[in-house]
């Protein structure tokens, strides 16, 4: 019996803590109801552009430049390269012909007005669910700015390193196919693949004599918002700006600090930023550097040459137009309709934005996560992002999802 109360009690442990006032030994305590998993599932639905709110109330040709910059990478695609999973937004080929017409549309200045009009006549609306389901979390991101130099002094300390050499990456779909889009991460030792080394590792100096160090900074809080948003601009001393982008990761898992702060009780969830998570973080030094390496991912950078900074089609992103997407669901470089709200408020943001960027939380169908620019005014909307809201994908008229009608559904 004492065996049998225990194991009552261990199953009680994951219950609201209601339950532990009312379950005793002497009392026969109730399993919870088996939980239900729902595998997620991008689905599409052809609309019309009257159904797209906010349609005619969008400046669409401001987009236009981040549309050019995916149509000049597709062009570097075989043809038959599939675009999106499963090909679900066509091939290489097909944008390749959509972006010809493009370019000759808009090389006349008297068309850039009715690139709407172009739009309209050349692709199709798509509205994207999970399963049936056509909301989903819409956050925002920056580039980060910060002071360094490239060398290290008293005051330039904290290292920006370059990727090692003996980090190994695995796409397991080389060996299984079921496991496409997973990769591991770590290192060789012996003749086992173990895990890198992580951020509090790193931090005590295992990399240090390997001449890694890309730049140096002054400050290890913007250090670690540099290898949240995993790129940023350098002032050096001398007033010189270096970009900086992401060149790898230890593959290790993300840990969110945010929530850590929320559940300690240490910022209150209605109060929760990205600003109010760097003030702590500066306001309690020796409490902040335990709390950042809590999060034992850590990010290699390189330096950019040119425009930035640059998203996971290694392109320049475009400030307010180019989307962060999952790309296990959703295809990369394509133009879609965004339907949510302003941060923090109930205000209509609807635009035309273009797939161009890629993120470790940026999970699931209908995710997505908004690039705002540089500096402390990007970061004063991507810091409070955390909205509800839907999008539509535009996919070229020549390319069939499935078959596909206004009330027919084409899984992708």
């Amino acid at each position: 019996m004492r065996l049998q109360c225990l194991y009552r009690k261990l199953w009680l442990i994951s219950l609201p803590a209601v339950l532990f006032s009312l379950a005793s030994c002497d009392q026969a305590a109730k399993p919870p109801a088996p939980s239900v998993t729902v595998d997620e599932n991008l689905t599409l639905t052809s609309v019309g552009y009257e159904d797209l709110p906010g349609w005619h109330d969008d400046e669409l040709f401001k987009a236009y430049p981040a549309l050019e910059r995916s149509c000049a990478r597709y062009q570097k695609w075989p043809d038959t390269k599939k675009v999106g999973p499963e090909g679900i937004a066509g091939s290489a080929g097909d944008w390749k012909a959509l972006c010809e017409d493009l370019k000759l549309f808009m090389s006349n200045p008297d068309n850039h007005s009715d690139f709407g009009v172009w739009l309209e006549e050349n692709l199709t609306p798509y509205h994207v669910k999970n399963n049936a389901e056509p909301e989903g979390l819409f956050t925002g991101y920056y580039e980060a700015e910060l002071n360094g130099s490239f060398v290290k002094d008293e005051t330039y300390k904290y290292p920006l390193y370059d990727v090692p050499s003996d980090l190994v990456s695995v796409r397991l779909s080389d060996f299984d196919k079921e496991l496409k889009g997973t990769t591991i991460v770590g290192k060789v030792e012996g003749n086992r693949l173990v895990p890198y080394h992580n951020r509090t590792e790193i931090d005590d100096g295992v990399l240090e004599g390997r001449d890694l160090e890309v730049i140096w900074s002054d400050d290890p809080v913007d250090v670690f918002f540099l290898h949240v948003q995993g790129s940023g601009r350098v002032k050096m001393p001398d007033g010189q700006v270096v970009r900086v982008g992401y060149a790898g990761n230890n593959g290790h898992k993300f840990y969110a600090i945010g929530r850590a702060l929320i559940d300690e009780k240490i910022i209150p969830r209605d109060q929760m930023s990205m600003q109010s998570i760097r003030t702590w973080l500066r306001e309690n030094p020796e409490k902040a550097n335990e709390l950042m390496q809590r999060n034992n991912r850590f990010i290699f950078f390189r330096k950019i040459e040119g425009d930035g900074p640059i998203g996971a089609m290694g392109i320049a992103l475009t400030p307010e137009r180019s989307l962060a997407v999952d790309p296990r669901h959703m295809p990369l470089g394509v133009p879609l309709w965004l339907d949510t709200t302003w941060p923090g408020t109930q205000k209509p943001l609807q635009r035309l934005m273009v797939a161009q960027d890629t993120g470790s939380a940026i999970r699931g169908p209908v995710r997505g996560d908004f690039f705002w620019g540089p500096g402390e005014p990007a970061l004063a909307q991507a810091g409070k992002m955390k909205q509800k809201g839907q999008y539509y994908l535009l996919l070229p008229k020549t390319v069939s999802p499935k078959s596909v009608s206004p009330a027919e559904q084409v899984s992708g």
